[in-house]
């Protein structure tokens, strides 16, 4: 991948894919650039701008097949390979990731899953069973993970990562408030703050509501 693309593009990925997919399950074929937008709530520009970024994958006059637009954003996004994921912190929010998000789908395999509390050792959630967390240096120098799932609160998370960097797991999902990269700059971070998207839809709502009052005013 070229080194100068843009983070928003990159993060809009994602969410091509994700409309193309539903597109296949629709069974359409061929799509321009501009119903494409429509249906995304987007410009076609865009679209041509994020996507040339990588290639050109439509035609002039005929637009883009869908299955091999999702084929080529899919590898983009190395959604055909094999990362060796871990997770930490097998409380609800653990749990749930682990049963219910298909990591194979996304490129990725879950090979273990970690907690400190002692009567959740043992328990299997999605085949594997539940390890503690003493355990994690030597697995990690027998099975090399790539990723670390964090679900941990923020108190805890900077030991395990120190400890997952120094056997050289180098990419976190972060769900925890620990700034990794404050300590660890180098590493590959994706932090998913819930809280964070309900305080944003509060003030959307909020707004909404005011202007909504504000028209019915007028």
């Amino acid at each position: 991948m070229e080194k100068n693309i843009s983070k928003s593009v990159i993060r809009r990925l994602p969410r091509y894919y994700r409309f193309l997919e539903e597109l296949l399950s629709e069974g359409v074929e061929k799509i321009s650039s501009g119903q494409l937008a429509e249906r995304m709530r987007s410009t076609a520009s865009q679209i041509r701008q994020d996507l040339n970024c990588f290639g050109g994958f439509g035609q002039q006059g005929y637009g883009y097949n869908v299955a091999e637009l999702r084929a080529e954003i899919g590898a983009i996004l190395h959604l055909d390979g094999k990362r060796k994921v871990i997770l930490i912190g097998a409380g609800n929010l653990g749990r749930a990731i682990a049963a219910h998000i298909d990591f194979a789908q996304y490129g990725c395999e879950l090979i273990g899953i970690f907690d400190r509390d002692r009567a959740l050792l043992g328990l299997d959630i999605a085949g594997l069973k539940i390890c503690s967390t003493n355990a994690l240096g030597d697995f990690c120098r027998e099975k090399k993970p790539d990723m670390a799932v964090l679900c941990i609160p923020r108190e805890g998370a900077k030991e395990a990562v120190k400890l997952l960097v120094e056997h050289n797991v180098r990419a976190f999902w972060n769900f925890s408030h620990y700034d990794i990269q404050g300590d660890f700059p180098e590493a590959a971070v994706e932090n998913v703050h819930l809280t964070d998207s309900l305080m944003t839809l509060s003030y959307i709502m909020e707004n909404n509501e005011f202007s909504a009052k504000e028209e019915q005013n007028t």
